[in-house]
């Protein structure tokens, strides 16, 4: 085994696409890039009170991070303005520095899933998806959006997907996964209804502000124990979407999990499958072993890669959550970003390269 895994281009996997990146978080330079995209009325409620969000710090990261924006001391565009926010910086770094075919925009910044005010998130959801087409993906086709909703609305969200689906640059649905109730709740079925409806995945990228601390214990200390609670907050999103019988009845619906690790994939699916073993009588419209809705329903994004000691202890990780079921991400521009060419320690074939590299992500977006 190599000290590094190198990405190389397998013949058999020189088609369409060699390489997609599902998580590339874009940026402005100024707020004010979203004004074009909202009427007098949300542009002076931006300016006069900013986003009201459900935490104590309006328009500022939930936690305080070691390095500023999050992101890679080479990131900063030499024109100014933070990382991500420069088209032509962004292509030459990122998507012609690692010949990436596409890439997936995972927007971070307002939040509008987690506004108080509920006509400000919907005003906010359709400019920031606005921004998108307008900065990113008209002058860029490598690049692909998501579709930011106000899941805390459901008929708005509705709506925004309804006006969005039919342009392909939009490649999915963005939801967050702190909410203020589970994404399993009823409530939100609606949004799962118009996401099979218009063939359209749905993406869960860690984050979002659902009013609740982190952790189920109450607000952490450390930024490490922020950090690590992401993988709780996605044990309990998926534990939702099973149990409450999303899959069950929407048993076309794709989901991602993205940046919160796999490692604890296998060991969280062999716990459920012993709950629901038994106490299925309390669940009976879940039909099969919770296991098999994750194999069938859930994909998971490789960043961040987790490096276990030994590292052959990942092949049998990959293996239990299936080399389908693993799509390639970097994080770019954040600080913990990975470098295709060395983000595997471990040796992988020719055909799980090219389906973990592209062949996933091309199934999962359904892509042309």
């Amino acid at each position: 085994m190599t000290e590094t895994q190198t990405l190389e281009r397998p013949v058999e996997a020189k088609a369409k696409y060699n390489l997609i990146d599902c998580d590339i978080h874009p940026s402005m330079k100024t707020p004010a890039e979203l004004h074009p995209y909202l009427s007098q009325r949300w542009k002076n409620h931006l300016g006069t009170y900013g986003g009201h969000t459900r935490q104590g710090l309006a328009e500022t990261l939930s936690h305080p991070r070691m390095v500023p924006e999050v992101s890679r001391v080479d990131s900063w565009p030499p024109t100014g303005g933070p990382p991500g926010s420069d088209l032509p910086f962004l292509r030459e770094q990122h998507l012609d520095g690692l010949d990436i075919d596409i890439g997936v925009l995972v927007p971070l910044r307002f939040n509008a899933s987690g506004q108080r005010h509920p006509d400000f998130a919907v005003a906010l959801a359709t400019a920031l998806n606005d921004w998108q087409l307008g900065k990113f993906l008209e002058p860029e086709p490598r690049l692909r959006g998501s579709i930011i909703v106000t899941q805390e609305d459901p008929a708005s969200a509705v709506a925004e997907i309804n006006r969005r689906a039919s342009d392909k640059r939009f490649a999915q649905i963005l939801l967050p996964p702190r909410s203020i109730e589970p994404l399993g709740k009823r409530r939100h079925w609606s949004i799962f209804e118009a996401a099979v409806g218009h063939g359209l995945p749905i993406s869960l990228h860690v984050g979002g502000v659902g009013g609740h601390p982190a952790t189920g214990a109450g607000w952490p200390s450390y930024y490490i124990e922020e950090h690590h609670s992401q993988v709780q907050t996605m044990q309990a999103g998926i534990a939702s979407l099973i149990f409450e019988g999303v899959f069950e009845s929407f048993p076309e619906l794709k989901v991602s999990f993205v940046e919160g690790g796999f490692s604890w994939v296998p060991a969280f699916g062999w716990r459920m499958d012993k709950a629901w073993s038994t106490m299925r009588d309390e669940v009976p419209h879940v039909t099969q072993p919770p296991s098999e809705y994750l194999r069938r329903n859930i994909w998971f994004t490789t960043q961040p890669m987790e490096e276990p000691n030994p590292a052959k202890n990942l092949t049998d990780t990959l293996k239990w959550i299936g080399t389908d079921r693993l799509m390639f991400s970097t994080d770019y521009p954040h600080w913990d970003f990975d470098d295709p060419r060395y983000a595997f320690k471990i040796p992988l074939t020719a055909a799980e390269k090219a389906a973990i590299f592209a062949g996933n992500a091309v199934n999962f977006y359904g892509l042309n």
